[in-house]
């Protein structure tokens, strides 16, 4: 999301950056034209007014033409809407160009001449030169598919002799109806439709938001087209209503598009658009057999023509899904009502499609389409499919008569919305439950549903307020339930990070007698108290879950449970069992990625990233982020679209790209109420603090790192678990600026909680590094020693590596060198794998100190590997492993030329020139 003015441009980042490095040259006297294509309502106009403004702000000079189809015509119409501010410049042109020019546009004095296009052209370039003399020219050209030809003649001409000029040409066309003259001779740049993290982003900063179904609907019409995205979500804003029929409502502005041609289509033409809008597939035979005899198969040539459709061999396609919901908008009821009810008739052979054509058909309630529905759904979901599940499911509750059934088919969707990781879907069928049954299971299972769906977003304690009610209710009549609302309760509790959610969720889950399946508890303790319930976890987890686990991407056959391995998997993380996390979290993701859910796998892979991220592995933790974000972004996973961007820009920040990692921040935080979100809280200070850091600014970070304690006497953890990993950079930078007693006191009050329970051997480094930095020098090495005591701090290697540059630093201070120089060495290894520039350069400096020369930083570091996209490095990995580029294709569903592609991209960004050196170029995976 991109600031331009009072406006945001979402989305279009990539397209952003040319336009700003097209003005950029042009400030510089270098010429450019380049040519934006896309379908109707891409945004080509959009970004042509914010390239028109970010040339103003440099001081460029803006010339406008847009073209119209009423005057395409018209010879030279266009040309005259750009030329007309200089015209009266015209008189110190050459005078054939003059004439020439003066001459289209009926300006000349009344000589005779006869018309030359190549005077013409030169006339106009010539005055545009002129003009440029005083200041470069940006001409922006929009609609150029109805400009007259004689302006596309000219344009063309100049793309060609710009060269020299402080002049730039900028146009957008139709990418079906590019002008021939400009389709050879301009570089183009298509505009494509937004990604569903983009088009989620879209619909955030509408005035009324759409949310759950709706939500899906508007994103799955507009197929991440800008204008319908925002028109759609305008028109359900009017009508939410209508977020429940077969097509969204089109507003004028859409209409005008989509639906101009259809009314003059002959109406064979248009009853078999309206059967293939109705059927929602592509089978011919099917759309035909249902017309029957009213239509043949010519009847498609006029809507073929009219671009509406594309009818291939058997199959039938509208351009754009927005086409087949105006077709179908278009129709009347009764229309619509046949058409369906016909389609049903045909479709014997597939009960799911037949299923759906008779509710949509229905003309009321009724139990018979509601139980073809219910089966429709049990299909599905033994393919995996929750989603359409959910939808069968919510469809045939709207058509059930009873309000007891009703309910009962609302959370059952609910579920199935909620596996398929949709939480603005899921919390609008639970609310329906209430209005429809006082049955109490029904009731307490949509509290469970709804309070998922908050927990997901940052409306923490709106989660709680359904979750807690539900477990202390069911605490002496069904423990069960009461251990699974607390297993749901947890993660809510845990961002939130206020005392009284979790204290309560702690006394309750006391209450509840032993039970055979114990993970709920585990979760409990271990995600509301992991220092003072940690040897209790520990042990729980480990009769939990004893079989070994195959590494995450060999697709092991794992008998146990997915939700089980991913509640485990959370456990592992927040004990700092960090491998076992990344174990299990990652045969989860594996699993996941194999079914066909959706964002239910946002949460898992946020968590894998941080574990991977904490581990040191931060190629694949930033390859996880783009897979939660992306994830979540589609399914309005809120907490993980705030947690992913604050994640990716603390590796930003810790490598040195300060600036990008405190504009991905605010981004991220926009809007958001961190103080009700106080893990995320943290987490934005850490990475605001690491990016201070990283510039040598240690008054600005300890600011930072400060804020996540409580300023009172004896200061408090802003969160019970995130604070305290930030302790001995707090330290650090306090030491550094003159503020080491206002940090002891946050170090011995810190000490003084943690020895109330057990620490991790993470966090007990953490301590004794912030020990080490405080101390009295006879004092100090006691500490560092101690930090660095334990083997299993390896696991944590950016940790383990400030330790040792500190215990470094403090050594050569004191004449030791020698002793100093292999932890410098083992620190540098580990900066330069991670690419931390700042901690890189400063470990170098202290090795030429101690008097050895640095070696330069290895091939295939993460330098060169965060150079690659996550695709790319998926790509360069299973080349290394001997696959070929055909077998690469079929297991990540690209042509093999595309894969030659990339690779032939990969080789020169990992320093290497064939395939036989990606082995070596590779670290290992995990490293």
């Amino acid at each position: 999301m991109t600031p331009l003015g009072d406006e945001w441009i979402v989305g279009r980042d990539h397209e952003l950056a040319l336009l700003s490095r097209l003005v950029d040259a042009l400030t510089t006297g270098r010429s450019g034209a380049l040519l934006m294509t896309g379908g109707p309502g891409a945004g080509k106009s959009a970004l042509l007014e914010a390239a028109a403004r970010m040339a103003r702000r440099s001081g460029v000079r803006v010339l406008r033409c847009r073209g119209s189809e009423g005057e395409s015509g018209l010879p030279f119409a266009g040309l005259h809407q750009l030329l007309r501010p200089f015209l009266d410049l015209a008189e110190g042109l050459p005078g054939r160009q003059r004439a020439a020019l003066l001459g289209v546009f009926g300006l000349d004095d009344g000589t005779p001449t006869v018309s030359d296009p190549l005077l013409t052209s030169l006339g106009a370039l010539t005055l545009l030169s002129d003009v440029a003399e005083h200041g470069p020219l940006l001409l922006v050209i929009d609609d150029t598919h109805w400009l007259d030809l004689g302006t596309l003649d000219v344009l063309a001409f100049m793309a060609r002799r710009l060269e020299g000029e402080p002049v730039a040409l900028l146009l957008a066309a139709r990418d079906t109806a590019v002008p021939a003259q400009l389709d050879r001779q301009v570089d183009r740049l298509t505009i494509e439709p937004l990604d569903p993290a983009a088009a989620g982003r879209l619909l955030d900063h509408q005035p009324r938001p759409p949310a759950g179904r709706a939500r899906s609907r508007v994103r799955e019409q507009a197929a991440g087209v800008p204008l319908a995205l925002v028109e759609l979500a305008r028109a359900v804003a009017r009508d939410p209503a209508a977020a429940h029929e077969d097509a969204l409502p089109l507003t004028d502005r859409l209409e005008a598009i989509f639906a101009a041609d259809l009314p003059e289509l002959p109406s064979a033409t248009r009853e078999l658009l309206l059967f293939a809008a109705a059927a929602e597939s592509a089978e011919l035979p099917v759309i035909l057999s249902a017309v029957g005899d009213r239509a043949t198969p010519d009847d498609w040539l006029p809507a073929e023509r009219a671009g509406l459709v594309r009818v291939d061999a058997d199959r039938v396609r509208f351009r754009h899904p927005l086409i087949r919901s105006a077709v179908y908008r278009a129709a009347t009821y009764t229309e619509r009502h046949t058409a369906h009810r016909a389609l049903a008739d045909v479709l014997v052979g597939d009960p799911d499609r037949r299923a759906w054509h008779h509710a949509a058909a229905a003309s009321g309630v009724d139990e018979e389409a509601p139980r073809e529905l219910d089966d429709s759904a049990a299909r599905a979901l033994r393919r995996g499919g929750n989603a359409a599940a959910a939808t069968a499911l919510e469809r045939a509750a709207r058509l059930s008569p009873d309000p007891t059934v009703r309910a009962g088919r609302l959370v059952r969707a609910a579920t199935m919305a909620m596996y398929a990781g949709h939480p603005r879907w899921v919390g609008e069928l639970s609310a329906q439950v209430a209005t429809l049954t006082d049955e109490p299971a029904l009731l307490a299972e949509a509290s469970l549903r709804a309070g998922w769906a908050l927990a997901v977003t940052t409306r923490f304690a709106g989660s709680l307020g359904f979750l807690l009610p539900v477990a202390e209710a069911a605490v002496d009549e069904d423990p069960v339930l009461t251990l699974d609302a607390l297993a749901t309760a947890t993660t809510p509790a845990y961002n939130s990070g206020a005392p009284e959610h979790r204290e309560k969720i702690l006394r309750i889950t006391e209450r509840v007698p032993p039970q055979e399946d114990e993970i709920g508890r585990l979760w409990a303790l271990a995600g509301c108290d992991p220092v003072r319930n940690r040897a209790r976890a520990l042990a729980m987890f480990a009769r939990a879950w004893t079989d070994p686990l195959a590494e995450p991407g060999a697709r092991p056959e794992l008998d146990l449970p997915l939700a089980r391995m991913v509640v485990l998997g959370g456990t592992a993380w927040v004990l700092d069992e960090t491998a076992e996390a990344i174990r299990l979290l990652g045969a989860a993701m594996d699993h996941l990625r194999r079914s066909p859910t959706s964002g239910a796998n946002a949460t898992v892979a946020q968590a894998l990233a941080l574990a991977l991220y904490e581990s040191g592995s931060w190629t694949e933790a930033r390859a996880a982020l783009d897979e939660a974000y992306g994830l979540a972004a589609e399914g309005g996973l809120e907490n993980v679209v705030v947690g992913a961007p604050v994640l990716r820009a603390t590796l930003l920040a810790l490598r040195g790209d300060t600036e990008e990692a405190r504009a991905a921040v605010q981004r991220a935080v926009h809007g958001i109420d961190l103080p009700n979100c106080r893990s995320l809280q943290v987490r934005t200070h850490y990475a605001l603090g690491a990016a201070a850091l990283a510039e040598g600014d240690h008054a600005a970070a300890y600011d930072r790192f400060r804020a996540v304690y409580t300023r009172q006497p004896e200061p408090e953890p802003l969160h019970f678990h995130a604070s305290d990993y930030y302790l001995a950079d707090l330290v650090a930078a306090a030491v550094r600026t003159g503020r080491a007693e206002d940090a002891r006191l946050v170090l011995d009050t810190t000490r003084r909680r943690l020895a109330e329970g057990e620490t991790s051997a993470r966090l007990t480094a953490i301590v004794h590094r912030a020990d080490a930095l405080l101390a009295e020098p006879d004092d100090a090495e006691r500490h560092f020693t101690a930090a660095l005591a334990d083997p299993a701090g390896d696991r944590w290697p950016f940790e383990r590596a400030q330790v040792r540059l500190d215990y470094a630093e403090w050594l050569r201070r004191r004449r030791r060198a020698v002793e100093a120089r292999p932890l410098l060495a083992a620190a540098l290894e580990v900066f330069e794998r991670l690419g931390t520039r700042p901690w890189t350069d400063r470990t170098r400096a202290e090795l030429r100190a101690a008097g050895v020369t640095p070696a330069s930083p290895p091939a295939g570091s993460a330098d060169s590997l965060a150079e690659l996209t996550p695709q790319q490095l998926q790509i360069a990995r299973l080349a290394a492993a001997g696959l070929t580029n055909r077998e690469i294709g079929e297991r990540i569903f690209l042509s093999p030329r595309t894969v030659g592609f990339h690779l032939y991209r990969i080789f020169p960004k990992l320093g290497i020139t064939s395939r036989a050196q990606l082995r070596d170029a590779l670290p290992e995976p995990g490293e």
